[in-house]
């Protein structure tokens, strides 16, 4: 390892990136809220919910499950329904497939030292 001792912050940096791009749809989608189905709606809220819990590091393994099941859930929906290429000038799938992986990272990984959850396991 290049840089031992590090690895917090890097797991800090893929919350805090993986957090920002979720929140930034979610709130996309909540904006449109009365022309969005009932489960898209379900979506958004899951979205913003769900990144700021795994920017801060509260429960995140849970939080990245939940985002990697949405991910899986557009990544089908752009393949099988959509018929749209991996890489693609306006709706692509690699950044779907790239948040996947990084929510199932966090979810193996956890969440490290820097985060609400390192804190929780000091209470008694």
């Amino acid at each position: 390892m290049l840089w031992p001792g590090f690895e917090n912050y890097g797991l800090l940096a893929l919350r805090i990136a993986v957090g920002t791009v979720f929140f930034y749809h979610g709130t996309n989608k909540i904006k449109k809220w009365s022309s969005l189905p009932g489960f898209m709606r379900f979506i958004g809220i899951s979205e913003v919910l769900g990144s700021i819990a795994v920017a801060l590091g509260f429960l995140t393994q849970i939080a990245g499950i939940g985002l990697a099941i949405i991910m899986a859930g557009a990544t089908y929906k752009k393949i099988k329904e959509w018929n749209v290429p991996y890489s693609s000038d306006s709706a692509g799938w690699e950044l779907d497939v790239t948040l996947l992986l990084i929510a199932l990272a966090l979810v193996l990984l956890g969440a490290g030292t820097l985060s609400i959850d390192s804190m929780a396991s000091l209470w008694p």
